[in-house]
């Protein structure tokens, strides 16, 4: 069994300002521990399931040199290999030789999510609002597609219980969640000690690699449009010559393809 861990770092037990996620910020480095013990603990998880191979893929923007590098490499399992990338959903390799099954751990709510602790899509500075053929998303949902694509579904989310239940709403009740920490705002949150929520994580990614067609892969179908409402008009106007990008209006695009993952690459790369 094959088994992509894809990771990010807001919805971590014990971390709720944006500060601890940034890189070169006070409590980053402790940030970064958190982090990637609760990526051991679902690389324990998926290993308990008969996982074979373990590839786990850094989702978190942190800045400069940390971007997509946020990991611990001297406190990671040896049990997985990782992947740095250069732009987030670059990475497709490992989902195209064929993987069986991907766990999202760490995830944190769309944008305008209520409770949401520091709830965004994709930038917190650009994007407003993301759809997939209608389908409002934040990044479970584009994990979700990127995995599709190749035919992997997603049979676990970690993060606060506001991701957990978009994850829920977007992949249906056969998606296994894990609630860290209980959202009371954007920058607040009741939360397990991380120790109790690492094994809470190992037993989501065991019990949730159990059953490899709890989740159907995702796709927004085909042909996909995929629209994105920014909060400003800068992106709009970096945009404009773009092939492929039409203007909605001042702070909104359309791009339209055969797939999901053409209509993706179109805009965002």
């Amino acid at each position: 069994m094959r088994v992509h861990v894809i990771s990010d770092m807001e919805g971590v037990s014990g971390i709720v300002k944006g500060p601890q996620t940034a890189g070169g910020k006070p409590m980053y480095d402790e940030g970064r521990k958190l982090y990637t013990e609760e990526i051991n603990a679902a690389v324990r998880g998926a290993r308990a399931a008969g996982a074979t191979e373990i590839v786990v893929m850094d989702c978190h923007g942190a800045g400069e040199e940390w971007s997509f590098n946020s990991l611990v490499p001297d406190l990671l399992d040896p049990g997985c290999e990782f992947v740095v990338q250069q732009d987030w959903t670059e990475y497709t390799g490992f989902l195209e030789e064929g993987c069986d099954a991907a766990l999202l751990v760490g995830m944190h709510a769309m944008a305008g999510a209520g409770r949401g602790v520091m709830n965004h899509t994709v930038s917190g500075r650009d994007y407003l609002n993301l759809r997939f053929n209608g389908t409002l998303v934040g990044e479970t949902g584009i994990h979700a597609a990127l995995c599709g694509t190749w035919d992997c579904p997603v049979l676990l989310v970690t993060g606060d219980d506001v991701a957990c239940a978009e994850g829920r709403a977007l992949l249906g009740e056969g998606l296994t969640t894990v609630a860290v920490k209980q959202g009371l705002g954007a920058t607040s949150a009741r939360q397990i000690p991380p120790l109790r929520a690492r094994e809470l994580i190992e037993a989501g990614a065991k019990q949730a690699l159990s059953d490899l067609k709890a989740v159907a892969p995702w796709s927004p179908g085909s042909p996909c449009e995929i629209i994105v409402e920014f909060k400003h008009t800068l992106a709009v106007d970096k945009l404009r010559f773009r092939a492929g990008v039409e203007g909605v209006d001042d702070r909104t695009i359309s791009v339209t393809a055969e797939t999901w993952w053409e209509a993706w690459k179109t805009f965002y790369f």
